[in-house]
């Protein structure tokens, strides 16, 4: 297993046309995996977003936001994005809902396995994954993410929850602007593996302690309600 993923994390959103997520998947598991990767991008996950059909969700993370720019600009301008794009934009209503994202912790990142399924394999079985976003009126403090893994993260993992990472905005500027991000943005970001869709949608007030140990404090900082998106891994998917 690897724990090197990632210093820089995009969590990206798109809006898709109908039908058009399951025209996308095939065309980017078989086109736009490896050769982004070739140019030092981390793919780490490709989902559909198990409530909007029309939602195509992927992460992807960089060792840092100057490696980021060149990597982005070696892909968008070579050869495979230019002989697919038109057929991969033809899918999409929007793609701007993109979150620029950071480990909260040193430890705070994903383990991935170091290879995923081939071109036409039969994946193994995936776990249903979710990331709630708890958003901030201003900066994540710096004490948020030592008390969450404290208090919530024990919580949830006697209800058989795996917490697997978890990330705050990414204050550096887009270094690539080509590319929108959603700026003044603070959130708080976890992301959990469960074992099926009924697990992955129960309420978190159903965790026990939850109520009394942890939502206090999240209404206290945190803006609204937390954002939850369960996500169904595609069959490439490394974070299944």
């Amino acid at each position: 297993m690897s724990k090197s993923c990632c210093p820089v994390l995009e969590l990206r959103q798109y809006t898709l046309k109908p039908g058009g997520r399951d025209v996308l998947i095939p065309l980017f598991e078989d086109q736009f995996v490896e050769s982004q990767e070739e140019l030092g991008m981390r793919i780490v996950g490709t989902f559909r977003d198990a409530s909007k059909p029309d939602r195509f969700v992927w992460l992807r993370g960089f060792p840092d936001m100057e490696s980021r720019r060149a990597a982005l600009e070696a892909f968008y301008t070579g050869p495979v994005w230019k002989a697919n794009r038109d057929a991969a934009n033809e899918t999409m209503i929007d793609v701007g809902n993109v979150l620029l994202l950071r480990p909260a912790g040193e430890a705070d990142v994903f383990e991935l396995p170091r290879g995923r399924a081939a071109r036409g394999e039969a994946p193994g079985r995936a776990r249903v994954i979710v990331v709630s976003l708890h958003h901030f009126p201003g900066p994540v403090a710096a004490d948020f993410a030592p008390w969450f893994q404290a208090q919530a993260v024990p919580l949830l993992a006697k209800a058989g929850t795996r917490v697997i990472g978890q990330f705050v905005t990414e204050p550096a500027t887009n270094t690539f602007p080509r590319l929108p991000v959603r700026e003044g943005e603070n959130v708080f970001a976890w992301f959990a593996a469960y074992p099926d869709a009924a697990s992955a949608t129960a309420p978190l007030a159903d965790v026990p302690g939850w109520r009394e140990q942890v939502e206090p404090r999240l209404r206290s900082v945190a803006k609204g309600e937390p954002e939850r998106i369960v996500l169904e891994p595609t069959p490439r998917s490394l974070l299944r």
